[in-house]
């Protein structure tokens, strides 16, 4: 189908065929990734948006796109809106959209292995106020419509070593029997791509930018698990890395292995688990225990062997960020560099990296106006030159086998303008305030938001998005639980008591809507901090990130005496950390680059 309009036209035919009167159409897939899948990319092969967060809600006259404020002008770019209207999260959800707008007595299809338990009962509740209902649909009927949809991937699962991982696959399943035991549980469903890797120590290319293998995993009281994987997908290699504790299944046979849990106490977390998962276990007779994920904490928390991973993958990383600020700064000033050439250079280097397996998502390459859209991605439609007078932000990370990377830098082309310089410093200023944060421990990554805030709320100023999010050891860029956001809002998550092992970015930012966009952001890991009188006990971040933050955006004379005692202090660990791995010109460069304020 060649055009937006013609998928949508399509899909409500497809509806009139099926008997409902609008459809639910989410973001995610089976295992409520926030990267999909080709297969799965069912928001984006319908309306064009290419967020990674958002979800559509189609009915007979109308058609709605949901997003939070990251995608504000993003989704208006990408979206006609001619056939859909443009609703903000949270001040709306499909929930409440459909009390105001479901035609009355309508049948509002949704598809229950998409879905979370919690947005089916708050659909179901908003629907019935019309007098309509929300009808469970085997057959997606968008991938009916879709003619040229990809298939699922069937590469090969690789082992992910011990040596990185820090711990045996049977360790791991162990702690998950043993906190069965303790939940009173006979058995948990894994439904997270991220948890399954991490618990049975695996790896694929299933999804962009996420290491991870389409599969689900049961993992049994007595360490025993089932692993349900498309048989295409196991090597021998695979096998004896898995050996005789866990059994191996198809993928497909997991909703059947479901029913014969009756009258077994199964462990499910409502986040991770789609409501389809809930209903096959409920409907067997099983008694079903909403929980967290047991891997979730522990995976966040990182062991001794992968932070010495990680920190090696910075260092790698800061070297390859490194000789591409160089670049841009001698490129940019000719007005012909633009932003796909420039992540497209970025790239090339990162992939000079033998350990390098892929990049951890697509890269922000905004220049002047492009900068302010907050999860931008350049296209041949919307690629800009880097001009004089210009900001250029670039929001980037790799995937490497020993850790991921996440990193921004904002960087002038040409002369600032006063205005960029004065909003640059205050981000500067945020950053520093969470960099240096000293908290007691049972602190949340909520409470710490504002820190980041302050410089720019003190001149009426804010942004749109949340200051820090999680990382994973070779898995998600963005992992939970631990995040610092405001408590509540599109954004929110940060109700996490910080724990030292968590790795979370530090990236307060400003955008200027039609103007510029400006982000610093480095990784940051949660430490004990001594305190001489200490009456309890303290925590802080050891930043991890190490290249030049451009030293012509910064106003000295808005930096407090410690303020600049870190930014130099920064910039030296910088050059002692990646210096010696650069030679001539560029370990040149990144020593004035570095040079004291």
């Amino acid at each position: 189908m060649s055009t937006y309009a013609d998928r949508l036209a399509a899909l409500r035919e497809q509806l009139k065929r099926d008997q409902l009167d609008g459809f639910a159409v989410p973001l995610t897939d089976e295992h409520m990734s926030e990267y999909v899948g080709s297969y799965a990319q069912r928001l984006a092969w319908l309306t064009g948006f290419e967020g990674s967060a958002g979800s559509a809600v189609v009915l007979p006259e109308e058609a709605a796109i949901f997003t939070d404020g990251r995608y504000t002008l993003q989704v208006r770019q990408q979206v006609d809106g001619n056939h859909w209207s443009f609703q903000s999260v949270p001040e709306t959800s499909i929930a409440a959209w459909l009390k105001e707008h479901a035609p009355e007595g309508a049948r509002i299809g949704y598809d229950p292995w998409l879905h979370r338990r919690e947005w089916v009962k708050q659909a179901t509740e908003a629907l019935a106020a019309r007098g309509a209902e929300l009808v469970p649909v085997r057959d997606n009927p968008i991938d009916r419509v879709w003619q040229d949809r990809p298939e699922a991937s069937k590469a090969a699962l690789a082992v992910h070593p011990e040596r990185l991982a820090g711990r045996s696959s049977a360790d791991k399943r162990q702690a998950i029997a043993d906190w069965l035991t303790e939940q009173k549980a006979d058995a948990a469903v894994l439904a997270a791509l991220d948890s399954i890797a991490w618990t049975f120590n695996v790896r694929g290319t299933d999804v962009s930018h996420t290491p991870v293998a389409l599969a689900y995993a049961l993992v049994h009281g007595d360490g025993t698990a089932d692993l349900f994987v498309a048989g295409e997908k196991v090597t021998p290699e695979l096998r004896q890395h898995l050996g005789n504790g866990v059994r191996l299944h198809e993928r497909a046979e997991f909703e059947a292995a479901l029913s014969q849990l009756a009258e077994k106490t199964v462990a499910v977390d409502p986040e991770r688990s789609v409501a389809a998962i809930f209903e096959a276990l409920e409907g067997a007779g099983a008694k079903v225990v909403a929980v967290r994920d047991p891997t979730v904490l522990p995976r966040a928390i990182k062991n001794a062997a992968e932070l010495a991973g990680h920190r090696a993958a910075q260092v790698r990383d800061g070297a390859v960020m490194t000789r591409f600020l160089k670049w841009v700064e001698e490129e940019a000033p000719g007005g012909e560099l633009d932003e796909l050439t420039a992540s497209d250079k970025l790239e090339a280097l990162r992939r000079e990296k033998p350990e390098l397996r892929d990049l951890s998502f697509n890269s922000i390459s905004g220049a002047g106006p492009n900068g302010a859209i907050v999860h931008y991605h350049s296209s041949e439609k919307t690629n800009r030159k880097l001009e004089p007078g210009s900001l250029y932000l670039i929001d980037s990370g790799g995937q490497y086998e020993d850790g991921t990377t996440d990193i921004t830098r904002t960087v002038s082309v040409g002369e600032p303008t006063a205005e960029m310089l004065d909003r640059f410093t205050r981000v500067l200023k945020g950053h520093i305030a969470l960099a240096t944060a000293v908290f007691p421990k049972g602190t949340r990554g909520g409470q710490l938001d504002s820190f980041a805030r302050r410089p720019l709320w003190e001149a009426g100023l804010d942004y749109a998005h949340g200051t820090g999010h999680g990382v994973g050891s070779f898995l998600s860029v963005h992992e939970g639980p631990q995040r610092i956001a405001p408590v509540g809002g599109a954004y929110a998550g940060g109700d996490e008591p910080l724990q030292p092992g968590m790795i979370l970015s530090n990236e307060p930012g400003y955008y200027k809507a039609g103007e510029y966009g400006i982000r610093i952001e480095n990784l940051v890991l949660v430490v004990p901090r001594e305190i001489d009188g200490a009456e309890k006990e303290m925590l802080g971040f050891e930043t991890l990130t190490f290249a030049p933050i451009d030293r012509r955006l910064i106003v000295r004379d808005m930096l407090g005496a410690e303020e600049l005692a870190w930014l130099n202090a920064y910039h030296a660990r910088v050059v002692e950390k990646i210096g010696s791995t650069l030679a001539g010109e560029e370990r040149a460069w990144l020593e004035r680059a570095c040079a004291p304020l």
